[in-house]
């Protein structure tokens, strides 16, 4: 009677966790709809480079919570309009050793789902350049449509911060400043 108890609890676990597992739903960026630019300065002029590759995924929980958030971006898929600035911007990044942008979700400060907006803010480990930083994003997210999400917003950061130092060019007469804001859009799709 106790082996058949001890069945019964196994089986009725697995159910549960079976149903708790296929309840979870992954969410893809869609890279056609999705766009990440990065702004900067120098003393000479304004820029703006564009991510061309972004792979991201995140997934829900039964309950619409988050259980994980992951992004990663070739850092030679940063490019502008000039040779040499995206020359200048691999360097920076050390892309032959440091090859990834990566963001890795460590936890949920909030989130809450309403008719079409999407209230949430996630504190996660960004690393470039081989450093990683805490940060915290808190985009403004809506309800395209069922099963489809956009996040916006933008988030300033300093290269210094990770160990990365400023490109200069033009024998040093052109010189990038430290800050850089980093204006994204993004789109998740149900999968």
């Amino acid at each position: 009677m106790r082996i058949q108890f001890k069945t019964f609890l196994l089986v009725a676990n697995l159910i549960l966790a079976a149903s708790f597992t296929s309840n979870a739903q992954t969410l893809k960026i869609n890279p056609k709809l999705s766009s990440i630019v990065i702004l900067g300065t120098t003393n000479v002029h304004d820029y703006e480079t564009k991510v061309t590759q972004i792979n991201a995924e995140v997934v829900l929980s039964g309950t619409n919570q988050v259980q994980s958030m992951v992004l990663s971006i070739p850092v030679k898929s940063i490019k502008s309009k000039e040779k040499l600035m995206d020359t200048k911007t691999y360097e920076a990044f050390n892309s032959e050793t440091y090859p990834t942008i990566s963001f890795k979700m460590t936890e949920v400060n909030s989130f809450q789902l309403t008719n079409t907006d999407v209230l949430v803010s996630v504190t996660g480990n960004l690393t470039m350049n081989g450093t990683t930083k805490k940060i915290t994003l808190k985009p403004a997210g809506k309800v395209i449509k069922s099963g489809v999400y956009e996040f916006k917003g933008a988030m300033a950061l300093k290269m210094t911060d990770f160990k990365m130092k400023p490109p200069t060019a033009m024998m040093g007469m052109m010189k990038v400043g430290d800050g850089i804001t980093l204006k994204y859009s993004v789109v998740f799709e149900v999968q």
